[in-house]
């Protein structure tokens, strides 16, 4: 994109990032918690291409504060990418499903992390340009997922773990495997995420 990109990090322990992302040419505002980041979003509506945002902190975590920024129509459009230590599957779904455009599961590589901020205001630039989906959209036959597939999908994407599933399908918990693999196979993906992420992109889901 052209120009600085202006980055929201929030985050109670801010110093690495705060000190690392300049040097790749990024202008960066610190928020120790999610109330502070909410009251300078507030005061600096449209100052912001990108917020960093810590899931574990103080006075109000991450998630709160991505439900606070989604549901504020001023603000809900900028791109999150949520830096947690949590990395099982059906919580990161839940955090994609609350609104977030992507995430960084602790410790992270620096070279990791910029590429994704690269990606999601690559993406972000595009959406503004109304330019075409990703190439990826392109390769994916939607019909080839059956009815229970879907319904699998459907499942992992509000967060259910393997065996939440099996229980509201009464099913066996490798029969979800089973299927579950089958979506990876037919959309392309290697894991849970990508397939619920995949899903989402070309309205599979709601």
């Amino acid at each position: 994109m052209d120009g600085i990109a202006s980055i929201l990090v929030v985050d109670d322990n801010p110093k690495y990032l705060a000190d690392a992302l300049p040097m790749y040419g990024y202008d960066v505002t610190v928020a120790e918690d999610g109330l502070e980041a909410l009251k300078i979003l507030e005061q600096k509506e449209g100052a912001f291409d990108l917020i960093l945002l810590d899931v574990m902190m103080p006075n109000m975590d991450g998630w709160d504060t991505l439900k606070a920024i989604r549901s504020n129509k001023k603000i809900k459009y900028i791109p999150v990418i949520m830096i947690t230590a949590v990395s099982e599957d059906q919580k990161v779904v839940s955090g994609l499903r609350i609104g977030a455009d992507d995430y960084v599961v602790k410790p992270f590589i620096l070279p990791n992390l910029l590429a994704r901020i690269e990606a999601v205001l690559r993406r972000c630039e595009w959406q503004k340009e109304s330019a075409p989906k990703q190439e990826i959209n392109k390769n994916v036959n939607i019909d080839a997922l059956t009815p229970k597939e879907k319904e699998v999908l459907a499942l992992a994407a509000k967060g259910a773990s393997n065996q939440e599933i099996a229980d509201k399908l009464c099913v066996r918990d490798v029969t979800v495997k089973t299927h579950l693999n089958s979506i990876f196979k037919k959309l392309k993906v290697s894991n849970r995420t990508q397939a619920v992420l995949l899903a989402m992109q070309i309205n599979l889901i709601n």
